[in-house]
């Protein structure tokens, strides 16, 4: 078999692609450049020339079979395997033409080549996906301790200090026994969310901390 029976033109590929030719040229330059240099790219895309219905002279690439199956790579779902049934279908094709006694895949054979490709790639899927899972667990699970670490923002320490004053000032008018009863509350809260002061009450229990002053009740207050 030559090389141009054992390859497929990047003309042809647009057509099967339902691409314009130009953008199957850029997509194969594309790739041609994350392999770098040498000789591998050779084995996949051999630059080569047509002549268009104006018998204009214009480049092109010969894609292998391998060449078509890392240029299939670029496309997922139902697109993707159509594209692998034809190329499968026009490699078979020409082996045929080339070796009469070599009778090509059918339609559905050459789906069922694709199906069981394409099972391989789920199952390498599904394991990406578990260990995807995992590290979100474990994410989790540091983002719990962080939140259990966060203690309030000087916004939030203002607050708890208004919400102190407005109690102290609802329940009690005499000026000289209000201090008493802020150091009282103050120590409550300590006590309370076990913590030395109540700025390092946890972000998580500000809530809690501002219905525990709102319903507080002094000691010595029937």
């Amino acid at each position: 078999m030559n090389q141009l029976t054992r390859n497929i033109p990047s003309t042809e590929v647009a057509e099967m692609v339902g691409r314009d030719h130009n953008e199957v040229l850029k997509d194969i330059r594309r790739i041609m450049n994350q392999l770098g240099e040498g000789n591998l790219p050779q084995s996949y895309f051999i630059e080569s020339t047509y002549t268009n219905t104006q018998n204009k002279e214009l480049p092109c690439f010969l894609l292998t079979k391998k060449g078509c199956e890392l240029y299939g790579t670029r496309m997922t779902g139902e697109k993707g395997t159509q594209f692998a049934v034809k190329y499968i279908e026009r490699f078979n094709e020409m082996e045929y033409q080339q070796v009469q006694n070599v009778v090509p895949l059918s339609k559905d054979q050459a789906l069922v080549t694709v199906l069981r490709t394409t099972a391989d790639l789920v199952e390498d899927t599904q394991a990406i996906r578990n260990e995807q899972h995992e590290m979100r667990k474990e994410l989790s699970l540091i983002n719990e301790k962080v939140e259990e670490q966060i203690t309030l923002t000087s916004g939030e320490q203002r607050t708890v200090q208004k919400e102190v004053a407005i109690k102290v000032y609802e329940i009690e008018d005499d000026t000289t026994i209000r201090p008493k009863l802020f150091r009282e509350l103050h120590r409550e809260i300590k006590d309370r969310f076990a913590v030395a002061s109540y700025k390092d009450v946890r972000r998580q229990d500000l809530q809690m901390v501002l219905n525990y002053i709102r319903s507080w009740v002094p000691r010595k207050v029937s």
